[in-house]
């Protein structure tokens, strides 16, 4: 999914009426409530992320970087209750993209620590014993130790969104997810080392990393992120791609499809895939965070006429319990 700028008449240069910030907040919840500035602007306007800036509807993390106020509430909560940021608004904290922005500030404590009902109002607080190497800062969970706690405690979509993204970012790799999660006692073994074995850092952003979990449970499919088609002088990189069955799959957004020549650009892509023998599904944003059913009913028949079509043998999806 290619970033590309929203066409939006009330952008000032468009000649348009008062600047609505709400549009910057709409577009870093759908990103998981981080981005670049350069990509803020691209979508929204710079007048738009500077109105939004202002009024405190984003703050700005580090150089470049922006996100949505809850990452900082999770922070100043933490240091009230002496705890440590976690889960969530851990990912948050290292700027990584998530499939949605935590709902409540998410910290940990010893598991010894009683912690008042009226102190942990409106927080998430969670109860475990972290040792030195997996506090950052004496504030935050590591790399890794947020990552895994997000695989033990989130659906697995929502983990996966996570993993991608602290490996797209290189604050960990595959062999280390593995390890930790080979290392996690009993519960939530099973589900740290799915995402672990299954996180990629090629993709492009959780909602990507969303269609592909849903994906991952569909035999006979294997979809792979951001794969290279080349044929003759017609070369694309789809969002999803399973080299065996020629099937693309694409997560598109108005976001950045909303232009006319963006429109034009992507029918001449889509036409060439299947003029060159590929099927292609395309699937909203809308589809894949609210209706994950079809979205997986589309690729299960698609994957069964395709296999049928090519001749694949069937291949069973076990998933861990």
């Amino acid at each position: 999914m290619t970033t590309r700028p929203v066409d939006d008449a009330s952008r000032p240069e468009a000649g348009g009426g008062r600047v609505s910030p709400m549009r910057v907040v709409h577009v870093l919840e759908r990103l998981g409530g981080v981005a670049d500035r350069a990509t803020l602007v691209q979508l929204t306007s710079r007048a738009k992320f500077e109105a939004a800036l202002r009024i405190g509807d984003v703050v700005r993390d580090s150089r470049g970087r922006y996100a949505l106020p809850a990452a900082d509430q999770a922070v100043r909560a933490a240091n009230a209750l002496s705890a440590i940021v976690s889960h969530g608004s851990a990912a948050a904290y290292w700027g990584w993209e998530t499939k949605k922005p935590s709902q409540q500030p998410e910290m940990t404590v010893p598991r010894n620590r009683n912690v008042a009902p009226e102190r942990r109002a409106d927080l998430s607080v969670k109860w475990a014993d972290l040792a030195p190497e997996e506090i950052v800062q004496r504030l935050v969970t590591s790399h890794g130790r947020t990552v895994i706690d997000c695989a033990k405690s989130m659906p697995f979509d929502e983990a996966l969104a996570v993993a991608d993204s602290a490996l797209r970012h290189g604050n960990i790799t595959r062999d280390r997810l593995l390890q930790l999660g080979e290392a996690v006692p009993g519960r939530g073994r099973a589900a740290c080392l799915r995402v672990a074995r299954e996180a990629n850092g090629k993709a492009a952003n959780p909602f990507e990393s969303v269609l592909r979990a849903i994906s991952l449970d569909i035999p006979r499919l294997d979809l792979q992120p951001q794969v290279v088609i080349s044929h003759g002088g017609f070369v694309v990189r789809p969002d999803l791609v399973d080299e065996t069955l020629r099937l693309v799959v694409e997560a598109d957004s108005f976001e950045w499809h909303g232009k006319r020549k963006a429109l034009k650009r992507d029918c001449e892509r889509y036409n060439g895939l299947v003029l060159r023998g590929w099927v292609v599904l395309r699937f909203s944003w809308e589809h894949v965070m609210f209706e994950p059913g079809y979205v997986a009913r589309c690729l299960r028949e698609s994957a069964e006429a395709l296999s049928v079509k090519r001749a694949i043998p069937r291949r069973t999806v076990q998933i861990p319990a």
